[in-house]
């Protein structure tokens, strides 16, 4: 018998760097098993391949969860039958290695580099996660390099730039941060490199100086990053097809010189800080087929230029200031597929020409100063799928053609058209799915062969003249989501198959001149959660069908004619927030659960006799009389005949009984309310006794936190344009920085100043309290840079950090308008009132804010300390959530040490904060918010301090709803208000702040709630 031996076994790569621990143990087990499968039988010798040794290597360091490389056999002398790997056939060595979309995740071992030959390798769309492996460096033949869609964090490695074959490199959609290096562009790379991405990241400060090197370069994309600064090399990189720079923070002008870029194909702008004129010479860019200027500051006129670009296919100017009348070159560009010149300053009319844009499927001119008529021409746009046309003033009639066309959005409102709403054809019925005529001046009928839209979701014909009876057809929208016709003069009876359809979720009906009774098939609409038929002549009961609506969260039925009962099953609704039947005819008892608990005098008011102690009517019952029997007409005892003149007389004793039962009643009511005075002042003093002991806790915190130490080594990191300030130099700046600075507030976690910078700009540095903040910067660096990721319009942006051991600065914008509290408590004479338009602002769009913090991030970034000093408030009342996620800079994340941190946030603090069996999480927050909804209806701080007691504002709110003075907690100071949105949004703040963190809504619902007590808007 043959000993069993490894024939040729090369130990090159077992043997190279640190990496035999790794290699050792499959070695042995391979060994192992060959030696033990040789007991009788000798085995011809094999050679055992590098290659496969290094991708056997790479499996084992992998999780595959879909066994996607199950068929790597380490018996294989090659590896070039497996899947995703391929060879050259004549030199059997690894050529390609794509592992797209497999599931794959763990970090990149070291060793791939044995992959000599490899000219591909592509690991899109996994689960990679450790920093970028410099390691792959090493690979001379390599070409294409796809690492794009993974979690890869840490920098772009230096090394990088060695890849002198390299021609596509994709890093896109991972978690790479620090700055674009200097050296990438200035070695090999640059002299084969034709494609590179880096879209989708964390990268930060401004471009490389040394970019326009790569003179070769097709392809650059680095949108959806923190890039800042004038981006004055990319207009040099004259052989660029595409550039991207989009969703940054760049600024600035757009040079002249951009015409050197004359083979550009796509310009992706979008969502930077550019401002100034649109370059004339960019009409020059004769091949570009995507321009896309939205959401920047352009302003002045469109070059006519842009008129030459006959290839263009894609334009959008969208959120822009440009000031110009309409375009008439804009017909020119037959091409056009995609044109959006919305929420700009347009005038003028829109030009016939448009109708020769063949292949035209996006039109939006929304939210401009348009006047004239809707061009018949665009009848002609046979390609046509969503026309945004809203918030103009455009008059005439809807052309017939539009109504021909196969859209399946279309959008007239807000504008001053009158007519008919033309007939429609076959393919317009087949393909719409929102129709917005609302707020316009149209009459006639709703078109019979409108039931022909089958798959319409959205319907808004409100605010028009219709003067037209509901048609019957309506139950055949099967897929029908919103139905608003308010204010549109329908009259006649609610036909009762409108239910058919069970998508109904939004219906709205109110100011018409509708009659009879309210259908009982209304409790078909099983996903309706907006039911509103107020100011109309409905009569009749409400129907009990209504409580089968499980999804109802808003019923309106004031000014109608209802009589007889509410029906008692209505307050098993769970999750009805906001009922008004007032100006009805109603009687009797309100059902005994869910909101009609809580509701307040206005919602009942104007009634036959709702029995309501809120109410000064009478209460009537619905019921029959009962019937009565004169005992004397009937013989009495004895078998004699009894007097029948005379009913027999109540006896003494009864009418004794009666006034005792009503004294024991009296007397048990007043003890009831002795005990409840008592009781409650007694909760008051113990509450001012706990809040004053965390006062003083809190102020001993705060003096003994105030206490540094100069500091020695300073690192700096700047999310925004870069200084040219040295790092060594940053020590002495930040210390010169605060000493110019002036103090705005104290919070749970330090000081926040306002400072200059130069050129009249501030901003706001939060000066950390160094005790019990992470002190290690690493850690600090990770925790900030997850919150630097926050993007979003209602969240306050993180810029950039400065840390030493002793001193940690946070930086942000400045905000000059100042914080909510400033505004409803600490108020100038010189600052107007906020008005209910601009609170009602102030709440969706914290509440935006919160949901974005809680659903964007895994796990989500909790704020903790929601209270109205961390709202801050833009020019336009946009608010800013500041101070968000900095709970993370705590060593230790344990929910006692932020309760202790946050009592100043005492009446937002969710009372989980305080209870080590609940489970903290983002519910937290939604207290907070809740409690921040009651202050900005009220007025009123969240705890205030009298003289005798402690008013908390949420307990105030509730008492005085249930007693039926809800209106008395209004602040009046804002002037007039709709009481259907106060009222609903107090009752969500009430809901908001359960003592149940699992009753509460999670910041979605909240959002979606606000949406629907404001306008059902169906996205």
């Amino acid at each position: 018998m043959h000993e069993p031996t490894f024939s040729s076994l090369n130990f090159q790569l077992l043997l190279h760097h640190h990496h035999l621990p790794m290699a050792f143990p499959l070695l042995l087990l391979l060994f192992l098993f060959s030696f033990l499968s040789q007991t009788t039988v000798s085995l011809p010798t094999s050679t055992f391949n590098d290659e496969v040794l290094t991708l056997i290597l790479l499996k084992t360091s992998l999780q595959d969860p879909l066994s996607s490389l199950s068929s790597w056999n380490d018996d294989d002398q090659l590896p070039c039958t497996w899947l995703h790997v391929q060879c050259d056939p004549s030199t059997s060595k690894v050529i390609s290695l794509s592992l797209d979309s497999l599931s794959l995740s763990g970090h990149l071992p070291h060793g791939l580099q044995s992959l000599q030959s490899l000219h591909s390798l592509s690991l899109s769309h996994n689960n990679f996660s450790g920093d970028l492996p410099s390691h792959l460096s090493l690979l001379p033949s390599l070409t294409s390099l796809n690492l794009s869609h993974n979690r890869f964090s840490g920098r772009i490695p230096d090394t990088f730039n060695n890849i002198f074959r390299l021609r596509s490199l994709d890093l896109s959609s991972n978690s790479i941060s620090g700055p674009i290096p200097e050296s990438l562009f200035s070695g090999g790379l640059c002299s084969s490199l034709r494609y590179l991405s880096l879209s989708d990241n964390l990268l930060e400060g401004s471009l490389p100086i040394t970019l326009p090197q790569c003179d070769f370069l097709l392809h650059l994309n680095v949108s959806g990053n923190h890039l800042s600064g004038s981006p004055d090399g990319v207009w040099k990189l004259t052989r660029l097809r595409v550039l991207d720079i989009s969703d940054n923070s760049f600024s600035g002008a757009v040079p002249e010189i951009i015409s050197n870029v004359h083979n550009l194909k796509t310009l992706r702008l979008r969502k930077n800080g550019f401002s100034g004129e649109i370059p004339q010479s960019i009409g020059m860019c004769q091949h570009l087929s995507m321009l896309d200027l939205a959401d920047n500051s352009f302003s002045g006129q469109i070059p006519n230029s842009l008129g030459f670009l006959s290839s263009l296919s894609y334009f959008s100017l969208m959120n822009n200031k440009i000031a110009d009348s309409f375009p008439y070159w804009i017909g020119n560009l037959s091409l056009l597929k995609h044109l959006d010149l919305s929420n700009n300053e347009f005038t003028g009319s829109i030009p016939e020409s448009l109708g020769s844009l063949k292949s035209l499927n996006y039109l939006s001119f929304s939210e401009n100063m348009l006047t004239g008529f809707i061009p018949a021409s665009l009848g002609g746009c046979s390609e046509l799928v969503e026309l945004r046309l809203r918030a103009n003033k455009l008059n005439g009639s809807i052309p017939q053609g539009i109504f021909n066309l196969g859209l399946q959005l279309l959008d007239l409102s807000s504008n001053r058209l009158t007519g008919l709403i033309p007939p429609t054809s076959t393919k317009f019925s087949e393909s719409l799915q929102l129709l917005d005529l609302s707020d316009n001046e149209l009459f006639g009928s709703i078109p019979e062969d409108m039931a022909l839209y089958f798959n319409l979701r959205y319907l808004n014909l409100s605010s028009n003249a219709l003067r037209t009876r509901l048609p019957p057809e309506l139950g055949s929208f099967r897929n029908l989501s919103v139905l608003d016709l308010r204010n549109s003069g329908i009259y006649g009876n609610v036909p009762g198959d409108l239910c058919d359809s069970s998508s109904l979720s939004v219906l709205q009906l109110d100011g018409n001149f509708l009659v009879g009774s309210i259908p009982a098939e209304i409790g078909k609409c099983s996903s309706l959660y907006l039911l509103s038929l107020s100011h109309n002549g409905f009569t009749g009961s409400i129907p009990v069908e209504i409580s089968k609506l499980m999804k109802l969260k808003i019923l309106n039925l004031e000014f109608n004619n209802l009589t007889g009962e509410i029906p008692q099953q209505l307050g098993t609704l769970e999750n009805l927030l906001a009922v008004n039947i007032s100006h009805n005819r109603l009687v009797g008892r309100l059902p005994a659960g869910g909101v009609f608990q809580s509701l307040d005098k206005s919602a009942m008011d104007g009634n036959l006799g709702i029995c309501s102690p809120l109410l000064s009517e009478p209460c009537k019952m619905n019921v029959p009389k009962p019937l009565v029997l004169n005992p004397n007409a009937y013989p009495q005892g004895n078998g004699g005949s009894g007097d029948v003149s005379e009913p027999a007389p109540i006896p003494k004793s009864k009418h004794r009984q009666f006034l005792s039962i009503s004294a024991i009643i009296a007397i048990l009511a007043a003890l009831f309310i002795v005990l409840g005075v008592l009781v409650v002042t007694l909760l008051n003093i113990s509450a001012r006794r706990r809040i004053g002991l965390l006062e003083n806790a809190l102020e001993s915190i705060c003096s003994s936190s105030t206490k540094s130490s100069g500091p020695a080594v300073g690192k700096t990191v700047i999310f925004t344009p870069r200084t040219n300030r040295k790092t060594e130099d940053m020590v002495v700046g930040a210390e010169t920085l605060l000493a110019k600075a002036t103090e705005i507030s104290r919070g749970v976690f330090g000081t926040m100043y306002k400072a200059p910078i130069g050129e009249g700009r501030m901003v706001a540095i939060k000066k950390l309290i160094t005790s019990n903040i992470i002190q290690f910067n690493d850690d600090f660096d990770r925790e900030v840079r997850i919150l630097a990721k926050a993007n979003h319009l209602n969240v306050l942006p993180l810029k950039g950090y400065y840390w030493t051991p002793q001193l940690q600065l946070l930086i942000f914008d400045y905000i000059q308008n100042g914080s909510l509290h400033t505004w409803l408590h600490e108020r100038s004479e010189t600052m107007p009132q906020l008005s209910w338009p601009n609170r009602f602002k102030i709440t969706i769009g914290t509440a935006k804010g919160l949901a974005y913090l809680h659903q964007s991030f895994r796990p989500p970034i909790i704020h903790y300390n929601i209270k109205s000093s961390n709202i801050l408030l833009e020019e336009d009342f946009n608010p800013k959530i500041a101070d968000f996620g900095l709970a993370r800079l705590l060593p230790k994340f344990d929910k006692h040490v932020i309760s202790s941190r946050f009592q100043s946030g005492m009446g937002y603090m969710a009372p989980e904060l305080a209870c080590q069996s609940l489970r903290i999480n983002e519910k937290c927050d939604v207290y907070g918010f809740g409690v921040l909804i009651l202050e900005l209806v009220t007025g009123r701080k969240a705890v205030e301090y009298g003289e005798d007691d402690v008013v908390i504002l949420i307990d105030q709110v509730r008492s005085l709803l249930e007693q039926g003075n809800a209106l008395d907690c209004v602040d009046q100071s804002m002037g007039e208000f709709p009481e259907e949105e106060v009222l609903p949004v107090m009752k969500l703040g009430l809901v908001c702040t359960s003592q149940i963190p699992s009753s509460r809504p999670s910041m979605a619902e909240v959002v979606q709630i606000l949406q629907v007590i404001k306008t059902p808007v169906l996205d």
